[in-house]
């Protein structure tokens, strides 16, 4: 599908960030270095114990396995997946090695991301996530030698290193693997087979697919989505259908349908519009049979003993208009048999019938949180990319291709208007936004204009398109532009119901509102991270509002900022304070900040960033404050360490006395000074560009320079 929600609207070019863009292995080295770099000084000053290789091993399975990949937030499942399955697959212990306490790093990493403000404000309690770790921390022993949870790349390194070969030397590794090809080595068949069997079924952790967050949505409250859930024409049908099935239930015929005369009344009671004259068997009445069997589904009626039956658990969910339109909704996803399935053996199913349940959820999906009306042939055409990308096309006329797709393209018509009928989309028509013309759905790589938001033309997404695509591409621009199509949303219960079934699979889907309590820092920070400018305006006035007294709150929130460790997050936080404040106040409150001893460097750095306050109007100790904070910050951008010394010898001569400059300054940071310092000191006295960053329990250098070992 074409919807790649990747929603980097920060308000800062770049910082300190919880959840790197999956891809961004550039970007997420670099904070992961720091932040692995900061949580050993803490432990160590705090006498908590740390592996620091495994902590890299915990963030890059928040990173680069987990369907979120937000690196603040550890909820149960999380605790127990990493320590009972991505450790003891993808870490090698190898024989007579020292390494730490898996449970116990993964405890001190937890104290330290809800100590320095890191831990999403939305997950567990730190107690909660330390009890979470205390479950399953006897078993992770356990686990690390079951074989069967091996990785095949750590099963192969084990079993080298058990039989002497030192896994660390190319060459010998290289005539073990040669030996193993000739049937030489010795090997456990039965845990290989194992471990085989996981890969190749899917449930190997590494081949888990990121997903990218949405943007945040607004809902109205309960009380208005019941009333509009009340207003459903599919609620209606199905209280009814129960209602006339009665306590005593109705016969039905040996195959479980309706008998003819019963569904002619119930046609008529529910009012399905199917055409009874003629008609011979229930099975010959669509819309009536969608219905019984979207009440089956639900859990609403049964088949027993040749009599249709109201199922009396069902009871309570049939009273709340609200609770049966979210099981009406979650139903549609087990309706493919009665929505695009063959009718009689004369007939066969589309594509759609093959991948029904992955095209409905990529549709959903793709209109959750949209910023536009998506028109229909934008929509049709992505699908027909997933049809391209899952099916194999022989070589026959294009006629013939056609017929696929349109005979794909009339069931998923259908079922768009079962959730119409629902009320879980809505359809009008109009002329498609302007926006949908700029996107190449065939992976042509038309420029797109520069004034489009950045994260609708990747939410719109172009890649892995086939270029054979062309054509159809062509056509579906000129279909946009010709005049008015068919426009489809969500509707809020839609969007609801949606969102549900994200959050359920653990996918970010932001709430505008839900924030109101959480901490000050825990709010700036996810309003850096995730929120567009207007849903961020929109949740920090409910912020204040829900706090009683403004000024009282905006302390709080300036406090936060004062007390975040990391520069550039606390710079990207400030500048949420001066875009989502109404009326100008977040201007005047920092221009106020620019005596504070503390928060003077970003409060300048901000203002003249946004062009607020021009170099003429600042002072001498002013200009050098604000060159101090460039550089702290460009030190924890490229993570600290080599990184920053190689950012610094790449600023030329000027970088000595820039330095020079900043720790004359009265910037307040003495340790990030202190820090730069070092750095300064060695980079440039240093002629020859040093080696990457390395890890003293790494096994192998990747890509960024730091050393890895899976």
């Amino acid at each position: 599908m074409a919807r790649q929600a990747v929603l980097r609207t920060g308000w800062a070019g770049g910082f300190m960030r919880m959840r790197f863009e999956a891809g961004a292995e550039e970007e997420f080295e670099a904070g992961c270095g720091l932040l692995v770099d900061r949580l050993v000084r803490w432990a160590g000053e705090r006498g908590l114990p740390v592996d620091e290789f495994l902590v890299e091993a915990m963030l890059d399975y928040r990173h680069r396995v987990t369907v979120d990949g937000r690196l603040g937030l550890w909820e149960p499942r999380h605790v127990k997946e990493l320590l009972l399955s991505w450790l003891p697959e993808q870490v090698t212990e190898l024989p007579g090695e020292e390494r730490g306490d898996a449970p116990d790093t993964l405890r001190t990493l937890l104290r330290f991301l809800h100590a320095a403000q890191l831990a999403d404000p939305r997950g567990p309690a730190l107690g909660d996530s330390l009890a979470a770790v205390d479950a399953v921390a006897e078993e992770y022993p356990a686990a690390m030698a079951d074989r069967t949870r091996w990785g095949l790349a750590k099963f192969w390194a084990m079993t080298a290193a058990e039989q002497g070969v030192d896994v660390l030397d190319g060459a010998a590794l290289q005539r073990f693997a040669e030996r193993a090809q000739r049937g030489e080595v010795v090997y456990d068949q039965q845990a290989l087979d194992a471990v085989m069997e996981r890969r190749l079924t899917g449930r190997a952790l590494a081949g888990v697919v990121r997903a990218e967050p949405h943007l945040p949505v607004v809902l109205p409250p309960d009380g208005e989505l019941r009333r509009r859930a009340e207003e459903s024409a599919v609620v209606a049908q199905v209280r009814g259908l129960v209602e006339w099935v009665g306590r005593d239930g109705r016969a039905v015929t040996a195959t479980g349908r309706l008998r003819i005369a019963d569904a002619r009344e119930l046609v008529d009671v529910l009012g399905t519009g199917d055409q009874v004259e003629g008609v011979r068997s229930s099975a010959d009445l669509p819309r009536l049979g969608l219905l019984v069997e979207w009440a089956r589904k639900a859990r609403l009626v049964r088949v027993a003993k040749g009599r249709l039956y109201a199922v009396a658990k069902a009871r309570p969910v049939l009273a709340d208009p609200l609770q049966l339109w979210l099981r009406a909704f979650d139903t549609c996803f087990e309706l493919r048999q009665a929505l695009v399935g063959a009718r009689s053996g004369w007939h066969v199913e589309s594509m759609l019938f093959d991948v029904y349940e992955e095209v409905l959820e990529d549709v959903l999906n793709t209109l959750y949180s949209l910023p536009y009306t998506m028109p229909w042939p934008h929509l049709r055409d992505s699908v027909h990319q997933a049809y391209r990308a899952g099916f194999r096309f022989d070589d026959g006329a294009d006629l013939q291709h056609r017929m696929w797709f349109e005979h794909a393209d009339r069931d998923l018509r259908v079922v768009l208007d079962a959730l119409v009928d629902l009320g879980a989309i809505e359809c009008d028509r109009g002329m498609a936004d302007p926006v949908f013309l700029d996107v190449d759905l065939s992976g042509g790589g038309d420029e797109l204009p520069a004034d489009m938001p950045p994260e609708f033309a990747e939410l719109l997404g172009t890649a892995g398109v086939p270029g054979d695509m062309a054509p159809q591409e062509r056509a579906r621009r000129e279909e946009l532009a010709a005049g008015p199509v068919e426009l489809l949303r969500l509707t809020e219960l839609g969007t609801l119901a949606v969102r549900q079934r994200l959050l359920a699979v653990g996918r970010d889907a932001p709430l505008v509102g839900e924030l109101a309590q959480v901490s000050a820092a825990g709010l700036l920070g996810l309003l850096a991270e995730d929120y567009d400018p207007d849903a961020a305006r929109a949740e920090l006035a409910g912020w204040i509002f829900a706090r009683g007294e403004r000024d009282a709150a905006l302390r709080q929130l300036t406090e936060a900022v004062r007390t975040m460790a990391f520069r550039t997050r606390a710079q990207a936080m400030l500048d949420v304070l001066l875009t989502a404040l109404p009326d100008g106040d977040g201007e005047r409150l920092l221009r106020a900040l620019r005596g504070d001893p503390v928060l003077a460097p970003l409060a300048l750095s901000a203002l003249t960033h946004r062009e607020l306050l021009s170099p003429e109007d600042m002072t001498d100790a002013e200009h050098l404050l604000v060159l101090a904070e460039s550089l702290l910050q460009l030190v924890e951008l490229v993570g600290g360490g080599d990184g920053a010394e190689e950012a610094l010898r790449a600023q030329g001569p000027e970088a000595r006395d820039a330095v020079a400059a900043a720790l004359d300054s009265a910037h307040p940071d003495r340790a990030g000074l202190e820090e730069l310092r070092r750095l300064a000191a060695r980079a440039l006295h240093t002629q020859a560009v040093r080696p990457g960053r390395g890890r003293k329990h790494g096994r192998r250098v990747g890509r960024s320079g730091r050393k890895r070992r899976r």
